[in-house]
């Protein structure tokens, strides 16, 4: 295998020839089998590492009886190894400031510090080693190899750059390439504007944001006077939040713009974020399991599933010196399947991407739904506006639905507001198996954001307040 060390060790030199469609030949497309017996030879070398450096993993595996040498087969390393869990890591965080007894480096040989926003609570603190963010950095422009971009392509990275991980990630690999890499940025005032007026004019072949800043952006520039299929955009790939792998958002962004959407993004914790992505010929995501390995698991039993059945991932690094994680539990809800892909990689594959968090699910009359199952079907609604807020409550015994619609301008000033309304709730009736009432809204009615979505509210109040309005207007 092409480069397989650990620590790895790239050579900083390397391109394959323009024209290949692999990074990594061997890695890419060898038999899957093989590359399981050379990522259990890696798991022993990385547990082996982390049981030695880490008093936190340490602790922890003597706790479930489990030692790195005990480890003879993958079946032992699910078995065998307990799942990490985020309230785990930041306890370890708390007791052992600031980066917690999981770093496995000395404090002097951090290079980068990134982590979570802790606008909810502790915030988490990622420290990346000067040889992980290279590791990263190749990682990473493997992967946008993968989809297309290529040395000299102009690749803009519209996400906030600031403690998040996505956009630093997307930059360490946009220069690891050796393209035009191009920073802009997103989240303040006036600045969607601003990129949509950039993009018009530098003509980048390459974009980098969420799902939710590419549809506002998209919408900014036409209020402008500007078409988006003219900024020239091929490749638009996107994390942070479930969408380009869903067909109602991916086809959407993708005849906005006039170019192709890739979907890819785990976890923050689990930098390379983009070891699930997809590629030019393969949609979805593919598990990049010789980078960081993938398990889909049953969210209670953390047991491997079937292929062709629904759990959680479960990531390991197999890169990762500085704070690896092993067997992080995700929390997402993803299905993987096995077989041949059309881009002639040999990875288990998610087809549908990541469905979303777990714990953003909401249960509806004992019917389990996914924000981004509605997001889906309203994206292929025609007069649909850009923006929805889903309410959801309990009225008497009975849960209720009520969703906030915004309808285009043509729409809203044709008088076919009820035609819509009727469309929309038929839509998600069908899709969900309840009924659901729909009220409709003036497109820019209800708030954009720069980064991730957050559409659901839970609150007896404002459902009320829109259910009364709903049934003046309907003459209920």
């Amino acid at each position: 295998m092409e480069s397989w060390s650990f620590p790895p060790s790239y050579d900083a030199s390397y391109l394959p020839p323009t024209d290949s469609r692999y990074w990594f030949r061997q890695r890419e497309t060898m038999p899957p089998g093989d590359r399981e017996k050379a990522i259990l030879e890696r798991l022993r070398v990385v547990c082996r590492y982390a049981y030695d450096h880490s008093p936190f993993y340490r602790r922890r595996w003597n706790e479930a009886g489990f030692h790195p040498d005990q480890l003879r087969s993958l079946e032992d390393f699910e078995d065998r190894v307990p799942v990490v869990t985020k309230k785990e890591l930041r306890e370890s965080q708390a007791m052992s400031p600031p980066f917690g007894d999981y770093l496995c480096i000395p404090d002097a040989e951090v290079f980068h510090i990134h982590g979570t926003s802790g606008t909810t609570g502790r915030p988490t603190a990622f420290a990346i080693g000067r040889n992980d963010w290279i590791a990263i950095a190749n990682a990473h422009a493997r992967i946008m190899w993968a989809m297309g971009m290529r040395p000299g392509d102009m690749i803009c990275i519209a996400a906030i750059l600031s403690l998040y991980m996505g956009s630093w990630g997307a930059l360490s690999g946009a220069e690891r390439l050796g393209a035009k890499a191009f920073p802009f940025g997103a989240g303040a005032p006036g600045m969607t504007i601003r990129c949509a007026q950039w993009l018009d004019t530098m003509k980048p072949a390459g974009f980098y944001g969420t799902p939710t800043y590419a549809l506002h952006l998209a919408q900014a520039a036409r209020d402008e006077g500007l078409n988006p299929r003219e900024f020239g955009l091929k490749y638009m790939f996107f994390s942070g939040e479930p969408g380009a792998s869903i067909p109602g958002v991916r086809d959407r962004i993708a005849d906005l713009f006039g170019a192709k959407v890739f979907d890819c993004g785990s976890m923050a914790e689990m930098t390379p974020w983009m070891n699930v992505a997809g590629s030019a010929e393969t949609e979805g995501m593919l598990c990049w399991q010789d980078i960081v390995y993938t398990e889909v698991c049953d969210p209670a039993t953390m047991r491997r599933v079937p292929y062709g059945q629904r759990g959680t991932p479960v990531y390991t690094h197999l890169e990762r010196t500085s704070q690896p994680m092993i067997r992080l539990a995700s929390g997402d809800l993803t299905l993987w399947q096995d077989g041949p892909n059309p881009c002639g990689r040999t990875y288990p594959r998610l087809p549908h991407g990541i469905f979303g968090r777990i714990d953003d699910m909401f249960t509806i009359r004992g019917e389990n739904v996914y924000p981004s199952e509605i997001d889906a079907a309203l994206n292929q609604t025609p007069g649909y506006g850009g923006e929805h807020q889903i309410v959801i409550t309990r009225e008497a015994a009975m849960d209720e639905l009520l969703l906030r619609v915004e309808a285009d301008e043509g729409t809203f000033a044709s008088g076919e507001l009820e035609r819509f309304r009727a469309d929309v709730s038929h839509r998600i009736q069908k899709l969900l198996g309840l009924r659901t009432r729909a009220e409709i809204v003036a497109k820019g009615t209800l708030p954009r954001t720069d980064f991730k979505a957050r559409r659901v509210t839970d609150d007896r109040s404002v459902f009320r307040e829109m259910y009364a309005q709903i049934e003046a207007e309907s003459g209920a």
